[in-house]
């Protein structure tokens, strides 16, 4: 029984370490050295392209909860991190060359493994196949795969992923300073309107334009197109410009003076709960500590809470909410599983998680087992549950606490106790998972 695997970066180790282990023969694409994408340098597996930090240790941020779930699956990227580790605080960061080396190393021991130093791209012949295939090229997929990935999955649902604006904790947001309602219909509450006075509008747009920014990287360079700008460059194009643009007020009244406000950032729904707000065309490459600086002068997000930054990068991904299952396969092609960044999932862990899930049930698959559903209440499965569930556009998401359902037995304990009740819930599930199928 073998399984063939695409792409040697956290999501694809993971899910070749997970089948290794279990005597499966894995046949693992990787086309460094023969060929980098421009991000990559280091011919090693699992190489960390951006920061060395894998976020908070503590089990009260849902980073960390993730960790220790993955732990309980046994996660080579979180004993690499381990071997690796260097002193950050609250945070795992790790030395880059000795955690890329450990993971090669180790997959490497395996009897089972053949690598392949190839560029992979015909997906063709897996769909009329039986055998197991997980790709896990990440955000940088080449551009081969990715031309061939469009004869199975429908155009519009593959994306090139240039630029996220930031999502806010919707409890949060100081509701007083705006109004829910949509251009021109008052009656609907699909957005929230955060408003501003000329005063107000004027001291952001000068802090706006004066914020600090970070440097595009050299595989970064070609990202900009006229749609989605950063909002710093757009206002340096002029004062009124965002005013024409995302922070236009046209077709808006608000209720409080029956007048029209000078400016409004809009608030977009980000899940279902409602319990994540986005900024609607607030994409940006401010430094994220600029970024809470600045967009707290907005009066309705003075207080703010941040879930996710804003950014401009260049990514490929599928929108998994309309190709996915819950299982990490294509609905149409069960034998097609996908994992890591490419399947909307932001950040080094959580693409690392979606390695051993779909490892899991590309196994299953083989063995002619029933696949399983990762349970929503646990990190590893909210995200999955996200990404494959989400309606309308899907954005990549890291792993944070607002897309796990409330437990409403615990609303009457503070923030933190909550968290930690989430989290020792959390792992109990898994931990049963585990035992109850042999995972």
């Amino acid at each position: 029984m073998e399984v063939v695997i695409v792409g040697a970066g956290l999501a694809g180790s993971e899910a070749a370490y997970y089948l290794l282990k279990k005597g499966i023969k894995v046949i693992l694409y990787e086309m460094k050295p023969n060929k980098f994408s421009p991000a990559h340098k280091n011919p090693n597996f699992a190489e960390l392209v951006c920061s060395n930090t894998f976020g908070s240790i503590e089990i009260t941020n849902a980073s960390g909860l993730l960790k220790k779930e993955m732990e309980i699956f046994d996660s080579i990227v979180l004993k690499a991190a381990k071997i690796s580790y260097v002193p950050a605080g609250n945070a795992l960061a790790v030395d880059r060359k000795l955690f890329s080396e450990f993971i090669t190393q180790t997959l490497k021991s395996f009897p089972n493994l053949t690598v392949i130093n190839e560029e992979f791209y015909n997906i063709k012949e897996f769909i009329n196949s039986n055998k197991p295939i997980i790709i896990s090229t990440g955000p940088l997929t080449s551009e081969k795969l990715f031309n061939n990935l469009k004869s199975i999955i429908k155009k519009e649902y593959l994306y090139f992923f240039d630029a996220i604006s930031p999502i806010v904790d919707a409890f949060s947001i100081d509701y007083t300073k705006g109004f829910w309602a949509s251009r021109y219909q008052q009656n609907s509450n699909d957005y929230f309107n955060c408003i501003l006075t000329k005063e107000e509008y004027d001291n952001f747009y000068n802090e706006l334009i004066n914020a600090q920014t970070v440097e595009f990287k050299e595989f970064e360079r070609d990202v900009y197109f006229e749609g989605c700008l950063p909002i710093e460059e757009m206002a340096k194009r002029g004062y009124k410009t965002l005013l024409y643009g995302p922070m236009k007020p046209v077709g808006l009244i608000d209720p409080n003076t029956n007048k029209r406000p000078y400016a409004v950032v809009q608030l977009r729904k980000e899940n279902k709960e409602g319990s994540m707000l986005s900024l609607v065309g607030f994409q940006t490459k401010m430094k994220y500590q600029e970024q809470a600086r600045v967009l707290r002068l907005i009066p309705a997000l003075r207080n703010a809470e941040f879930v996710r930054f804003g950014s401009i990068h260049k990514n490929i991904f599928i929108q998994s909410n309309y190709v996915l299952s819950k299982y990490l396969n294509l609905r149409e092609h069960r034998n097609i599983f996908f994992a890591g960044q490419i399947t909307g999932v932001e950040g080094y862990i959580a693409s690392a998680a979606t390695g051993i899930i779909a490892a899991i049930n590309a196994l299953r698959y083989l063995k002619n087992q029933d696949l399983i559903e990762f349970p929503p209440n646990t990190i590893m499965g909210a995200l999955v549950n996200y990404i494959t569930t989400k309606e309308g556009e899907l954005q990549p998401i890291n792993p944070v606490w607002n897309i796990i359902p409330d437990y409403t037995d615990f609303k009457h304990l503070s923030k933190e106790e909550k968290k930690k009740e989430i989290a020792k819930k959390s792992l109990e599930i898994l931990e049963n998972l585990k035992k109850n199928f042999d995972l």
